[in-house]
């Protein structure tokens, strides 16, 4: 089905027709019109033109509103102050438009992006042999949410995951694995969770051994370096121990990834290891076009602006003095393969804050070596730090840092309390008691994430997380259940648009909200910004409930009347779900 146009960029059109046609010069002008709560939309872009113009900006906004065409679409336009116009939209047009959204099930009415590219995504990137904490949860959560964005707009997504799976503590590793070969074995006949921990207490116990052995005896040592050498030189039976590290860590990833109620997919892990045979054809090119120069032996690229405290420049070290290759080598390849074989025009990296000084330097020598230009940009979707209450970074009362495991486990627990508070009320079967209470418990830790700003370092407190009041999952998860409840309670009744009807102050406002949806998911998918999604839906659940308080349902005046709010409240809860959906976050019929 095709695309809705909104309401507001209907109104949009009629302006600036409305002022091309008023003062010719001014022909693609922007009218600058926004929601305002002195009517339904109020156009500011009059003052700048009157301006330019040297005209009286009352008397231009004047001659606007005597071309602009009213009944239809729009109820009533009036100047105001010193050149605002106030526009009002006929109730008609309201309930029109929105039934042309809730006749689009699969996308409501919500557009593709005008000129869709491919975006290859770099987030969730664990590393191979060490458990997964706290710190690597904003990247694959804020991912997971900017690909469905993406995908839903259009756009060509491809995943990449680059673990943390090459490196000189694979020597000692490997080394003590082929010492003690029965290390990694499995019991069999598990499921993905069960098989996920015992994969990870194998490797933590096999770590913690062999670092020992490492620290205390000096020929394991000894022989745990030649292996990395082994590694590096690609020996046969010392890959294939390696392979088993990483299949071992696959496993465990995948156990978390499903806990997260996030699909991450095998061929789209591509790790350090992946580039390994571009990194000395990426030294050679940087070396051979200039960018990159010999210092002290080692490989580097310099930068009039970025310097070290002691006022010298501080160079992005490709390659070492002895040979060896950095995380750059291996981040500059992976620019390669994404722009020459992967043919992208984005590319997207979801990483740390503090790693923003790296990504300047390597993207500023890609765009040297010719690699990124004006057709294929690079971007660091840079996020902060998750703090504990006390607002320093989160560790256990040990000061260690926390296992997400245990994080998504606590959460679970604290939102089934919630949901089994609740159970009977809804006659909740003991299934969908445990089911919902990883649904709320999953989607509260996912909504505190996506809700701030990713730039900003945000508190985890799981108490507020599985909260039912304030800005939580919770409160929207609820708000949908509550709609399912009375669609279930309607009986005979369907929701039906009746345009003709006269709409309430609260219908109109989650009409005119509900409008916005597809306006929003363009802007929210093309800046890369969840937050604003997360605060639409919280603005649309709060319209929801302004509208219960002045609004009753099934018990509406007439029949009409009923029908028509439960479309309104049909398409509110659709636009959740969808809105939801985009979020990573899952919708209870029942709650």
């Amino acid at each position: 089905m095709a695309s809705v146009t909104s309401l507001s960029a209907s109104v949009h059109q009629r302006l600036a027709s409305a002022l091309s046609a008023a003062l010719p010069e001014a022909a693609d002008a922007d009218p600058l019109l926004r929601r305002s709560d002195r009517a339904d939309f109020q156009a500011n872009g009059i003052l700048a033109l009157a301006k330019k113009a040297k005209a009286n900006p009352r008397e231009l906004a004047t001659q606007v509103v005597s071309q602009v065409v009213t009944g239809d679409l729009i109820q009533d336009i009036e100047v105001s102050g010193p050149g605002f116009l106030n526009v009002t939209i006929t109730d008609r047009a309201i309930t029109e438009n929105l039934a042309a959204r809730y006749a689009d099930t699969g996308r409501l009415g919500v557009p593709f992006a005008d000129a869709p590219g491919t975006t290859v995504i770099d987030y969730a990137q664990p590393n191979v042999a060490k458990e997964m904490h706290v710190g690597h949860l904003r990247s694959a959560v804020i991912g997971d949410a900017v690909v469905q964005l993406l995908e839903f707009t259009g756009e060509t997504v491809v995943r990449r995951h680059h673990i943390g799976d090459w490196g000189t503590q694979f020597g000692m590793l490997i080394q003590y694995l082929d010492e003690h070969p029965h290390e990694l074995d499995h019991k069999g006949g598990e499921d993905l969770q069960q098989s996920g921990q015992a994969a990870m207490s194998n490797l933590d116990r096999l770590y913690k051994a062999a670092r020992k052995k490492f620290d205390a005896d000096e020929e394991f040592k000894t022989r745990a370096r030649l292996r990395v050498v082994d590694l590096q030189a690609g020996d046969p039976h010392t890959l294939a121990m390696w392979q088993k590290f990483v299949d071992e860590s696959k496993i465990y990833f995948f156990s978390v990834f499903e806990k997260l109620d996030m699909e991450i997919r095998d061929p789209d892990i591509v790790g350090e290891s992946g580039y390994n045979d571009m990194l000395a054809e990426t030294c050679r090119l940087l070396e051979e076009s200039g960018v990159a120069v010999r210092s002290e032996g080692a490989l580097c690229v310099f930068f009039e602006d970025i310097k070290g405290p002691d006022g010298n420049p501080v160079p992005l070290i490709v390659q070492k003095s002895d040979g060896g290759y950095g995380y750059a080598a291996t981040d500059l390849s992976a620019i390669r393969d994404r722009v020459f074989n992967l043919k992208a025009n984005t590319l997207l990296y979801v990483v740390d804050a503090r790693q923003s000084l790296h990504f300047k330097m390597v993207f500023e020598t890609a765009r040297r070596a010719g690699w990124l230009n004006d057709d294929v940009k690079a971007v660091q979707l840079a996020f902060g730090t998750v703090l504990g209450k006390d607002g320093k970074p989160f560790k256990t009362r040990e000061g260690e840092t926390v296992k997400l495991v245990d994080l998504l486990d606590e959460a679970v627990e604290r939102a089934t309390t919630v949901v089994r508070e609740k159970a009977e009320k809804v006659g909740l079967s003991e299934q969908e008691i445990v089911e919902n209470g990883q649904y709320v418990g999953i989607g509260a830790v996912k909504y505190a994430d996506l809700s701030t700003s990713a730039v900003r370092d945000y508190k985890f407190d799981l108490d507020q997380m599985v909260s039912l009041n304030g800005d939580t999952s919770v409160y929207l998860q609820y708000a949908y259940a509550r709609i399912q409840s009375i669609l279930r309670k309607a009986g005979e009744a369907r929701p039906a648009a009746h345009p003709e009807l006269e709409l309430a102050p609260a219908e109109r406002a989650l009409g005119l909200h509900l409008d916005q949806f597809g306006e929003t998911v363009l802007e929210v998918a093309a800046s890369y910004e969840p937050h604003k999604l997360a605060a639409y839906l919280y603005q649309l659940a709060s319209h929801l409930t302004a509208f219960y308080d002045q609004c009753p349902v099934l018990k509406a005046d007439t029949p009409e009347q009923v029908e028509n709010r439960l479309f309104l409240v049909g398409l509110t809860a659709r636009t959740l779900h969808q809105g939801m959906t985009l979020l990573g976050i899952r919708t209870p019929e029942k709650l």
